[in-house]
């Protein structure tokens, strides 16, 4: 074994041991699922910005950036630290007065139990491109590390073990301790890895100027109907199809109180964006420090482009500190992605099969289905190898936004929602996207934009078509107190 895989076993073995020892902490299923709401606002903002910072900001947003500027990652950081910041300012407050488990309890409170399981089904299949980025970002490195020693699949295997062993144990709460100690490791390395990048690359002004050369600050597209509809419905797809995710809603609900989940979920938002620019950074580095290499890595495994940079170009402590910071921004969001559908399958979906569950027994439920559910991802991702991990992640939020975004914003902001409006806009949104998804008119408007823009007309037809009320389970008043209960 060589020193570097040496040390991310270490690493590995070490974050495990954190979140053990976190979980022997969970004692009910609140704990597990929301870490008893008891988290203080600096946990609740390193915890968001862990949601974000995966694999995809490290390596995918970066060779995105290089490719295609600003304009090309519009949808993440952009879109996706802007969900947070909406999520913030418009949700947190409102979802943590209502004490509930899930975001699907919220749909069955508004709407009924049709709707809480179309929506919880939406969710939950949302995560499997998500999840999958994560796994195949942990066998690249376990790859690269080893210097092809272990392949991708074995890699996959062995990360995604090592996050399984503390998220089945300690739940959230493990998540929230391990977050903490993995954003301070990714911060700090990356920061020091972006100093010895620009000494690489002769200079920040010398970036800079590469960077206006090439046009990567171009941000906005140009002024023709296609270029400018697809613009917005990259940005609309993690900015507002990210809102109703379970991931997102764990991390705001597990505050110690409303005013925390609201101030924390803003200020993760806007740090994730700040610091998502550093990787870019790196890489713009890279095309100026090995140019021949990035070039041809930039068209054959993009990915590569980073990781080859620290292996070939700086020392073995730097080494040490990327490969730090990689596996924490890996490993934060594969947790959390791997316990969210799992929570929101037994609270949302067998509760209502089986009913009655003990709090034991719904706990023994979390647990079991994480472990079914990890498989899964595993068989998906190996099954996708190959796709880029930006893809895989942009493409998990779609459903959600055409599924799931108009239910909730209408069932609190629009007393006037019913639940054949909700049916409504879900069945045409779904519809309508695989449509256009499925067929060459995706490629003349975006499937997301015209699913989101049928599933509003949806819930507003629907609604308006049937007598007010008349479909709703409980309307939901802002300010009051619901508990999250079945039967």
């Amino acid at each position: 074994m060589n020193a570097l895989l040496g040390f991310v076993v270490l690493y590995l073995l070490g974050t495990l041991a954190i979140g053990l020892y976190a979980g022997t902490r969970v004692k009910t299923s609140t704990d597990f699922a929301l870490a008893g709401r008891s988290l203080p606002l600096v946990m609740i903002i390193t915890t968001t910005f862990a949601t974000w910072f995966g694999a995809e900001t490290v390596l995918g947003i970066s060779a995105k950036f290089v490719q295609g500027g600003l304009n090309s990652v519009v949808e993440d950081p952009f879109g996706a630290s802007m969900c947070l910041v909406f999520v913030g300012l418009f949700f947190a407050a409102r979802l943590y007065r209502m004490n509930l488990m899930t975001i699907g309890d919220f749909y069955r409170k508004r709407y009924g139990k049709t709707v809480e399981i179309f929506c919880s089904v939406t969710i939950i299949m949302s995560y499997l491109g998500w999840v999958a980025a994560q796994v195949t970002a942990l066998g690249l490195v376990f790859n690269v590390v080893s210097n092809g020693a272990i392949s991708v699949d074995t890699g996959m295997v062995i990360g995604t073990l090592s996050v399984l062993a503390y998220v089945i144990f300690g739940g959230m709460l493990a998540i929230a301790w391990t977050d903490f100690i993995q954003m301070i490791v990714l911060v700090v390395g990356l920061t020091i890895i972006a100093f010895m990048a620009s000494d690489l690359a002769g200079g920040a002004d010398k970036v800079y100027a590469l960077a206006q050369t090439k046009e990567w600050f171009t941000f906005f597209p140009a002024p023709n109907f296609h270029d400018v509809i697809f613009f917005i419905a990259a940005a609309i797809t993690m900015m507002l199809g990210s809102i109703p995710q379970q991931d997102v809603f764990q991390r705001v609900m597990s505050a110690k109180d409303a005013k925390t989940a609201s101030r924390g979920a803003v200020i993760g938002g806007l740090s994730y964006l700040a610091f998502a620019f550093v990787p870019m950074f790196i890489v713009a580095c890279a095309v100026l420090a090995m140019p021949e290499k990035t070039r041809e890595l930039l068209a054959s495994d993009p990915q590569r482009v980073l990781p080859t940079l620290i292996l070939t170009q700086m020392p073995f402590i730097a080494q040490v500190f990327f490969f730090g910071a990689l596996l924490s921004a890996i490993k934060s969001t594969a947790s959390a992605t791997l316990l969210a559908p799992s929570t929101s399958f037994v609270e949302n979906i067998y509760k209502n099969m089986r009913g009655g569950l003990t709090d034991k027994q719904e706990l023994f439920a979390f647990r079991v289905t994480l472990f079914i559910f990890t498989g899964c991802v595993l068989a998906y991702a190996v099954a996708m190898k190959g796709t880029p991990i930006y893809e895989m992640v942009s493409g998990a939020y779609q459903v959600t936004l055409v599924g799931a975004f108009v239910p909730l914003v209408c069932g609190l902001y629009w007393k006037r929602a019913t639940r054949n409006g909700a049916i409504a806009s879900i069945v045409l949104g779904i519809v309508s996207w695989i449509l256009f998804l499925a067929t060459p008119l995706g490629e003349l408007v975006p499937a997301q934009l015209v699913g989101v823009l049928m599933a509003s007309l949806g819930m507003v037809a629907g609604s308006l078509l049937s007598k007010p009320h008349e479909h709703q389970a409980h309307p939901v008043h802002p300010g009051a107190t619901h508990h999250a209960t079945h039967g």
